[in-house]
Order: C-alpha cells, then structure tokens, then sequence
C-alpha cells in the first residue's frame, strides 16, 4: 500500500516596504490582483482589545492593519472570515530600513512579446520605471523598478 503524497504547502511572498499599502496599491493594478480586505478581522480584534487602534490605518473606506496588507489573485479562494487569500499572494510589510541592495529574488511579468511594449507603459504610467532593456540570444525582456525600487522583469 502506498502512502498518499502530502498535500502541498500554502505559501505567499512577502515583500518588506516603507509604505505597504501604496505597494499593494501598485502590485494590485500591475497584476490585476485585489488587494485584500481584512475589515471584519482587524474590527473583531480592535473589538476584542487584541489590536490597539494605532495598530489600524483607514484603507480604501475600511479598517485595515498598518504595517501589512496583502494582495490576491482575484480567482482564488479566501477566508471569508479574515479576508485572507488561499492562494497566489503577495503580502506586504512595513519595515523601517530603506532598501539597500539589489533584490535576490523577483517576479516577472509575462505579457508576452506583442504585449510587452503595452505593459511596460501600463507599469510606467502606475508608478514603475524602467532600468534597461534586455536582448540577448535567449530572449527579450525589460527590467523595471516598482516605486520603491523593487526589481522585476517584463517578458
């Protein structure tokens, strides 16, 4: 009899940020993502006396944390209860450092080559710019940087 394979792990990324929410702000739009709405949890904690009002920013009309905020693939499940993603996930988190070297690891963006050129200024008119232009024999890309200087690539 054979074991049954484990099931596999939920995970997300977590990216650290001076302003978390303006990041979930960019991250949402560049990705087609819905940012997350933890209202009915960050309201039954504050409730509860388990989260302190300074621990709690306004976040498009509703009560959301200070120093995270997440965005989700807009397919993909969520608690309902908490407003948490089940699924592809970027959470942000505020950190107090700024960033000071290059990223060892990145997301890239695959429009595609007919669609590249489009995105790319999609990106740039949220708030990315662009550090260079990649061609090389094993394909074309563009690197850019998202508003506050997280590298990711557009293939």
């Amino acid at each position: 009899m054979s074991t049954p394979a484990p099931a596999p792990l939920h995970w997300k990324l977590v990216i650290d940020a001076a302003d978390p929410h303006a990041q979930a702000d960019f991250w949402a739009a560049a990705l087609h993502y819905t940012a997350e709405d933890n209202s009915a949890l960050v309201a039954r904690l504050l409730s509860l006396g388990a989260l302190p009002g300074e621990a709690t920013v306004e976040y498009h009309g509703r009560p959301a944390f200070r120093d995270l905020i997440a965005v989700r693939h807009p397919d993909d499940p969520y608690d309902p209860e908490t407003g948490t993603g089940l699924g592809r996930r970027l959470l942000f988190q505020r950190v107090p450092e700024p960033k000071t070297g290059k990223n060892r690891l990145h997301l890239d963006l695959h429009p595609g080559p007919e669609r590249r050129d489009d995105e790319v200024a999609r990106l740039r008119a949220l708030g990315a710019r662009v550090l260079r232009e990649v061609r090389e024999p094993g394909g074309q890309w563009v690197l850019m940087a998202d508003p506050e200087d997280n590298e990711f690539c557009v293939q």
